[in-house]
């Protein structure tokens, strides 16, 4: 039987495991998957405990059209439905999905924001407006309207006059998505596209979807379980040096080389009926994490193995490999900070759902649009952690500008410990009980070098296809690999190469379902015409 290797164990990697199963066919004990670190999840990550402090470095948002995403997870047990395996699941009873727990979940909890946007004053902001003039209306529609090929090369504001980006609608689209006006046209445009049906509840944000936990808890560990149930192989702490090509002007995988424990180095071979899935490039390569009492340093040295291996192996074909160094090569311009409070003090959250209208969960996204950081919170349904206590509090913020100095701590981002950090937010909001508030809580920065960096300003080729022509068992998966219309930093996007590399390497007749376009239906698009135009 043949054999399938997969280079990383992100979210793209498990997805095509199971999806080697179920839409392929094969066995798990055929299928191995080599990580270099010694965890699963690759960026849908979340770790801690009360005392320490949890962290999570970002969170994907998901909504009703994530349709592979949907599909796949539709196939693996929720972490408690019963008959999970490895899970903490009951012995009887229905199995609940992962999708049908996520969509449980919006029912339940689903967001309508009434604090969007706060201003400098620390007031809430009326969002229902989206600020625009008729320039900025204009341009838009032309933006969507442009074929990607003649947008090659261009930033976001190479198409917009510099007050769109003073505009509610600016403000709340790049904190949502984390958009700076540095970044791809291209990839602002397929967001458009992709999104316009959200156009209308925008400022409520009541058509973004999350999962009951953190990602890493609802989807990883889930996928994971029933992955090792079926017999799938993980190879942790293994790194991929290279991928070894058979000569001439095809793709076909012969070998990998790697190293295992910092041991030295092994050669698998690769048969021509084998197939070989690599992750090439991370967007949460080189963080760092810091504390309440240390700041995350930066870490801009030579990116991890899987931006490595993808250097080898664009080095050895001229076309169809890609261009890791559009990616890899711009820290400043890709580079943005998170952090984590964990607290036993209830007291934030009560001020934050007085101040917001909404109950901790149901209150969506907060951004200080003023702020030197631009700073976003977000007040998660407790509990966010599987294991977490009913006594501790999780919450969750971010900011696009580290390198800007705060308003209130005088220091940039990147420069603050966690309790700085807090500071600055808590500045911002002016509560009477921030002492309270700094003393109880446990705050863990981190700042991400490469996080923004697929949205870098890019061209056609730049990014390899998920099957490159000539390509007989070799795929790209993940965030730089290259699939029509969809858009990167999504959960679907990892999903959606992996379904359409597994289908296109086995010829598969079943393809992934097609990207939702909402644009293409007139309803769609006098809704959004309308949001634009609400004062």
């Amino acid at each position: 039987m043949a054999k399938a290797y997969l280079v990383g164990a992100g979210i793209a990697s498990l997805s095509a495991a199971a999806l080697l199963i179920r839409e392929g066919g094969f066995a798990g004990t055929d299928i191995t998957i080599l990580e270099a670190q010694d965890r699963t999840g690759g960026s849908l990550d979340a770790a801690g405990d009360p005392d320490i402090g949890y962290t999570m470095r970002g969170g994907r948002m998901f909504e009703l059209h994530f349709e592979c995403t949907y599909d796949l997870l539709n196939s693996i047990p929720a972490l408690d439905s019963p008959h999970s395996p490895g899970g903490a699941g009951r012995a009887d009873g229905p199995a609940t999905s992962v999708t049908e727990d996520t969509f449980a979940f919006h029912d339940d909890f689903a967001w309508n924001d009434q604090a969007r946007l706060v201003d400098a004053a620390g007031h809430r902001v009326d969002t229902r407006s989206m600020g625009f003039s008729e320039r900025d209306r204009l341009d838009l529609v032309a933006c969507v309207a442009t074929p990607e090929s003649r947008l090659d090369g261009k930033r976001i504001s190479d198409c917009f006059a510099p007050e769109f980006f003073t505009t509610n609608f600016w403000y709340m689209w790049c904190t949502t998505f984390a958009f700076e006006p540095w970044h791809s046209a291209i990839e602002f445009r397929r967001y458009l596209n992709r999104f316009v049906h959200l156009f209308k509840t925008f400022d409520t944000m009541s058509g973004i979807y999350r999962t009951r936990f953190n990602q890493y808890d609802s989807i990883v560990r889930p996928l994971q379980s029933w992955l090792r149930s079926n017999g799938v192989s993980f190879s942790m702490n293994t790194t991929v040096t290279d991928v070894e090509l058979a000569d001439g002007d095809g793709i076909t995988a012969t070998a990998l080389a790697c190293t295992r424990e910092g041991d030295a180095a092994e050669r698998i071979p690769v048969a021509p009926e084998d197939l070989v899935f690599v992750t090439n490039g991370s967007m949460t390569a080189n963080s760092t994490l810091g504390t309440t009492d240390t700041p995350a340093v930066l870490d801009d040295s030579a990116p991890d193995a899987s931006w490595q291996l993808w250097r080898t192996l664009a080095a050895k074909r001229p076309h169809g490999l890609g261009d890791p160094s559009v990616f890899d090569s711009s820290v400043a311009d890709s580079t943005w900070g998170s952090f984590t409070v964990t607290t036993k003090d209830p007291t934030f959250f009560k001020a934050m759902e007085e101040f917001s209208g909404s109950e901790a969960g149901k209150g969506g996204l907060i951004t200080f649009k003023d702020s030197g950081w631009l700073l976003t919170i977000v007040l998660n349904h407790q509990p966010h952690f599987h294991e977490q206590p009913d006594d501790t509090y999780v919450w969750w913020g971010y900011a696009l500008f580290p390198d800007k100095a705060g308003d209130h701590v005088g220091k940039t981002m990147a420069e603050c410990t966690g309790r700085e950090i807090l500071a600055e937010v808590l500045g911002h909001l002016r509560l009477a009980q921030s002492e309270q508030i700094l003393e109880s809580s446990v705050v863990r920065p981190a700042l991400m070098p490469y996080i923004t960096s697929q949205f870098l300003v890019r061209k056609a080729g730049d990014r390899p296809e998920a099957v490159p022509a000539g390509s007989t068992n070799l795929a790209f998966i993940g965030q730089y690999a290259e699939v029509p219309d969809d858009v990167v930093f999504t959960v679907e996007y990892s999903v959606r190469t992996a379904w359409t590399a597994v289908a296109r390497l086995l010829h598969l007749d079943r393809q992934p379902p097609p990207v939702y376009k909402g644009g293409h239906n007139p309803k769609v698009l006098l809704e959004a015409l309308h949001t634009m135009h609400r004062r």
